[in-house]
């Protein structure tokens, strides 16, 4: 795991490789009862879920930006946001999920691994982002395999605060994404600020995050009424 993640640029400490390796068991176990992911294979799940997921800090963008609040919208099994929370200790992150299994699941690898910096919610990003508790209130929101660029843009901008991004983990389709998600980055308020691109060596493919800025505070009427967004994308 550690010439894995060194290979890309980030170190890992023997701490953070024995959480990991922690969260994999219990990922595994868990499994067997509810679906969490139908990646079981370990050096798989140390590719595909954990160094995936923290890969956005091998990029140069998120070091600029003063990150001491993220906001995982549809976390599943903790991929991106219980990821970085181990490799962020200092930063606050906060992990959403509309299925209460997973929820469980997630309380159970913050227990069990001691990761002291994460708050865990059940519930739909198109209510809690209505919710004053959670709105326009992090600096960065994460978000991966949720939804395509236009639907995901509704869930996540109204967390993001002023001048704060989205950072939306894509595949090789982004541009035609982006295109389609024209609309809503104007209706938003929001532009997309730069890409950043990995090439994930052992698959043969890549990776690449989209950095996309709210320039405003959220109009009143997004996110609209939950199934909004699916029937009739921005």
């Amino acid at each position: 795991m550690k010439e894995i993640f060194n290979e890309y640029g980030i170190e890992i400490s023997k701490e953070q490789e024995k959480k990991l390796k922690k969260y994999y068991e219990l990922l595994i176990e868990y499994n067997k009862n509810v679906n969490l992911t139908n990646i079981v294979e370990y050096d798989q799940v140390v590719l595909k879920h954990f160094l995936d997921s923290a890969l956005v800090l091998a990029g140069k963008k998120i070091r600029e930006i003063d990150v001491k609040t993220i906001l995982d919208i549809g976390t599943g099994a903790g991929f991106p946001g219980m990821v970085l929370a181990i490799f962020m200790p200092d930063s606050q992150i906060t992990l959403v999920d509309s299925l209460n299994k997973r929820i469980e699941f997630l309380k159970l690898i913050a227990r069990e691994l001691e990761i002291e910096n994460v708050e865990i919610y059940h519930g739909r990003a198109e209510d809690l982002g209505r919710d004053s508790e959670f709105r326009n209130k992090f600096d960065i929101v994460v978000s991966r395999a949720v939804a395509g660029l236009p639907i995901l843009l509704e869930y996540c901008i109204p967390f993001v605060k002023k001048s704060g991004y989205l950072i939306s983990y894509k595949g090789k389709k982004y541009k035609e994404e982006l295109q389609q998600a024209e609309n809503a980055l104007n209706e938003l308020d929001s532009e997309l600020e730069e890409v950043e691109k990995f090439e994930l060596k052992k698959d043969d493919d890549f990776r690449y995050f989209l950095y996309i800025k709210n320039k405003e505070n959220t109009k009143d009427k997004y996110p609209r009424k939950a199934g909004k967004q699916k029937k009739k994308p921005l």
